[in-house]
């Protein structure tokens, strides 16, 4: 198909109006900005995403790593970037939403200085044992060994403020236990100590704890989705084991710069859907364990909203801070 029915086939959402400039976008170079290091989640995904898009619109559209600061130093470039959409950000819950929550002096807003897009994606966290420093089979089993008197129970996380972090803490909170978070800068360190006993148990995103799962070498006990996965249909999900309210999902969001035009978001968003839709793009975002959510600018910025109140409540609870 040629880039200008293809163009015509995407589904637009332009106000009244809109100017030609913004009903034309892309007429150059996209740069998608991703606030951590080549490899994480937010990257793969902004990087299919961005080929799909090439490929639709006939622009480049390339993904540039900016880590730091949790998110931040990415997060402020892209609002100091001109609202025209040719600089935009894809970035996981941290940078959306948990540093609001944890960092009382961040220093940038998202829910003022960023223009939200999409919520793009998210998959649900496992709770996994290592079965052999903490022998158990269901969670009435690892409640009983945590609350053994004496014990000194441990969990690895990818980093504090993470995702997996909070979760584990709202975990803690809800079967009040006591476990002490060992942080690793990033997934696969964490994963490794699990492997290793290091720790006993940790919560990991669905699709890249799988693998191990499926050699046996970690045992899952629950899983945070509203309902069970089909990748694990044996497990039971927290609200079954009677933790009311426990869905939490590691989710990704798109967006840019203050001040974008509601006509110019709409016509990014249905370019960025075109994109994550794409068949092979779905399809490897399934293998990694990935739902696609797609969700409009209003319905994103109601359930970001709905996020920061959320974690807020499991800082405050949990008297987390930090360095």
């Amino acid at each position: 198909m040629k880039r200008r029915n293809l163009l015509q086939a995407l589904p637009l959402a332009l106000a009244p109006g809109a100017a030609l400039a913004q009903s034309d976008w892309p007429t150059r170079a996209v740069t998608i900005i991703v606030p951590f290091a080549p490899g994480s989640s937010s990257d793969i995904i902004a990087r299919a995403m961005a080929q799909s898009m090439q490929s639709a619109t006939g622009r480049a559209v390339t993904v540039e790593n900016r880590p730091g600061a949790t998110g931040e130093v990415g997060a402020r470039q892209v609002i100091r970037s001109a609202p025209d959409g040719y600089t935009l950000m894809h970035a996981p819950i941290s940078t959306w939403a948990i540093n609001v929550a944890l960092r009382p002096n961040l220093g940038y807003d998202p829910l003022t200085q960023l223009t939200r897009i999409m919520q793009t994606v998210r998959t649900p966290n496992v709770l996994v044992i290592n079965s052999g420093a903490l022998p158990a089979t269901d969670l009435s089993g690892v409640l009983a060994w945590l609350r053994a008197p004496g014990r000194n129970a441990s969990y690895s996380t990818s980093g504090a403020g993470s995702s997996d972090h909070l979760t584990m803490e709202m975990f803690r909170q809800a079967t009040n236990t006591d476990i002490t978070h060992i942080p690793f800068q990033g997934g696969a360190p964490a994963t490794t100590a699990l492997l290793q006993g290091t720790v006993q148990l940790s919560f990991q995103n669905l699709g890249s704890i799988m693998p191990h799962i499926a050699e046996g070498r970690v045992r899952p006990i629950l899983i945070t989705s509203e309902a069970r996965s089909p990748l694990l249909p044996q497990v039971p999900t927290a609200v079954e084991l009677g933790l009311p309210d426990f869905v939490v999902y590691s989710w990704q969001g798109f967006g840019g710069p203050p001040a974008m035009a509601e006509a110019l978001v709409q016509r990014v968003h249905a370019v960025a859907e075109a994109g994550l839709r794409a068949p092979a793009v779905a399809a490897r975002l399934s293998e990694l364990g990935f739902e696609i959510v797609a969700s409009s600018p209003a319905q994103f910025a109601v359930f970001q909203a709905g996020e920061i109140a959320r974690w807020q409540r499991v800082v405050r609870a949990g008297r987390i801070t930090v360095d």
